[in-house]
């Protein structure tokens, strides 16, 4: 299974970023994928998630800023941000959750490299 994150990079307070992360390579089915951000120092911590039957979930840092949407179809999830906050600045991890290869594996969860955000204030 491969991951490829994109959309990172440096961007000024109240601008916006647009992450993308893109699953392939020998998936069966996913339940769900998400974003998860670790800042220096700090534990990871959930940004969103969205699942196969689009039901999301957020932070409370990352409601009404946050935007996450998926094409199931691509596996791919994106995470639109808006109003960003120098605290927000993090390496971004995308996740796929409940991952099978097969009908007959079971399901785990497959981290990605993670992508750099950072806002300047």
């Amino acid at each position: 299974v491969q991951l490829q994150a994109s959309g990172g990079g440096l961007v000024q307070a109240g601008g916006s970023l647009r992450l993308s992360c893109a699953a392939s390579g020998g998936i069966f089915s996913v339940n769900g994928m998400g974003w998860y951000r670790q800042a220096p120092g700090k534990q990871r911590e959930l940004v969103a998630t969205i699942s196969s039957g689009g039901n999301t979930v957020y932070a409370d840092s990352s409601k009404g800023r946050f935007t996450i949407s998926r094409d199931s179809a691509k596996n791919t999830v994106y995470l639109q941000m808006d109003s960003l906050k120098p605290e927000d600045t993090a390496v971004y991890y995308c996740a796929v959750l409940g991952l099978r290869r097969t009908s007959w594996m079971p399901p785990y969860d497959y981290w990605g490299q993670g992508t750099l955000v950072t806002v300047s204030s």
